[in-house]
């Protein structure tokens, strides 16, 4: 069984997190440079077995795409070209930032390293991986 990996994609910077090879729990695993996506992505998937991609997918309250979906619907038509064979989900991820933020104030973290954008954006990722994987769970039973 191979990891699944979630991408929070931006203009500026991309949060990342990952499942255990059980798939069982997301860990934040890092941020980096949009520019370097592909070469991220490249070199993580020769060296880890990853079954799935959760990419999170920024809607409005009224249910439709917001804004940012032009730099990420791009990133999406790539990466199905790039990875065929790769299954892709797309997941609402409505108040994942907010979420990010709360679970770093809740973690007690000061509030020096909360300003941090890539940290913000890495544990969005890791708030979108564990909303699938929960809803994968939800689904099973």
């Amino acid at each position: 069984m191979g990891r699944i990996l979630s991408i929070d994609y931006g203009r500026k910077r991309v949060g990342i997190a990952v499942t255990d090879p059980s798939q069982i729990i997301a860990n934040r695993l890092t941020t980096v440079a949009t520019h370097t996506i592909w070469d991220f992505l490249k070199e993580y998937f020769e060296k880890e077995k990853v079954d799935e991609v959760v990419v999170g997918y920024p809607k409005q309250m009224n249910n439709e795409a917001s804004e940012a979906v032009r730099y990420i619907n791009p990133f999406l038509k790539k990466f199905q070209k790039v990875y065929p064979d790769m299954k892709l989900e797309i997941l609402d991820e409505r108040f994942t930032s907010k979420m990010a933020f709360q679970t770093m104030i809740d973690g007690g973290l000061k509030k020096k390293k909360r300003q941090d954008k890539a940290m913000v954006d890495a544990v969005s990722a890791t708030i979108i991986l564990q909303n699938y994987l929960e809803q994968k769970r939800n689904l099973r039973i």
